[in-house]
């Protein structure tokens, strides 16, 4: 059976190959249609750090999310042209201090152009295993290894083991919705709660 290579199949298709293109075309996302629906998909504020033989560093944001418990793993996404990026990939460590409702002044801090030690002179900070900065209060941290990154587009997706844990006994979050800080903490009624289990036995089909 003769097999064609993709250039030759579209050499032998042209009016395919135009009808193709101009399909890309039509379907193809504006960046700004995408981060303005993406606006509208709530998020936690974290504040991320890392320490290291280049230093201590953090940013804040809203790119975290959860991979898998066995091991437990998040991701963090970041922008590879921040002066920040090669900082977490250089101490290969990194913490994610998830913040509570009163933290939105630690949030704008650490999105400020602040340099770098100016910004833990704001929150009161200690460390874990790893020694990345942790925030005393924050509602929970997540001290991490940098185990591996994946590039996408302008992004790199850290993925990042969870080596440790601190949790404040603390109810109200902090998100991010529609370009606004919103606080976040009280549940509906019980009747309308989705059941965690049943989310996360899903989210693993």
């Amino acid at each position: 059976m003769l097999q064609l290579s993709a250039e030759n199949f579209w050499e032998n298709n042209p009016d395919l190959k135009i009808a193709s293109a101009q399909f890309r075309n039509k379907v193809m996302i504006e960046a700004a249609d995408f981060r303005n629906a993406m606006s509208l998909l709530t998020s936690a504020v974290s504040v991320v750090t890392t320490t290291g033989a280049c230093g201590r560093y953090g940013f804040t944001a809203s790119a975290v999310c959860s991979v898998t418990d066995m091991p437990p793993t998040l991701l963090v996404c970041m922008n590879k042209s921040s002066y920040l990026h090669a900082k977490f990939v250089e101490n290969k460590v990194l913490a994610v201090n998830v913040l509570g409702a009163l933290h939105q002044e630690i949030s704008n801090v650490f999105a400020s152009k602040l340099d770098a030690e100016e910004r833990f002179k704001h929150g009161s900070w200690t460390e874990l295993k790893t020694g990345a900065p942790v925030l005393t209060d924050s509602l929970v941290t997540f001290d991490c290894q940098l185990e591996q990154a994946q590039t996408v587009g302008t992004h790199d997706i850290f993925i990042c083991r969870v080596v440790a844990i601190k949790q404040n006994q603390k109810e109200e979050g902090l998100a991010y919705f529609n370009r606004a800080y919103h606080q976040m903490g009280q549940a509906m009624e019980r009747n309308s709660r989705i059941d965690s289990a049943s989310l996360v036995s899903e989210a693993r089909a």
